[in-house]
């Protein structure tokens, strides 16, 4: 499907979150396949909110940046892509 500028199709993906504890029982969140989403809570409950928060401002911040950095020719299409399952 194509898009006019500045129209994106809404997206619903899938990340993988590591969780380790960290410092004084503190749980450290990361997703490995966006750099930059890190975060933490004090237990696995806040972490979990807290990584849902980063990866969502993450996203968001860089499809406004795509959006803005594009230029006006720009076409907008949505791939679809399948990765298989790892262990």
């Amino acid at each position: 499907m194509i898009f006019p500028r500045g129209t994106i199709s809404p997206m619903k993906r899938e990340y993988t979150v590591l969780y380790q504890e960290i410092e004084d029982g503190w749980i450290m969140a990361s997703v490995p396949e966006l750099p930059g989403a890190v975060t933490q809570g004090r237990d696995l409950e806040e972490a979990r909110s807290m990584i849902q928060e980063a990866v969502t401002l993450l996203l968001q911040s860089y499809r406004e940046n795509a959006v803005r950095d594009a230029p006006g020719n720009a076409i907008w299409e949505t791939l679809t892509v399948e990765l298989a399952a790892s262990a």
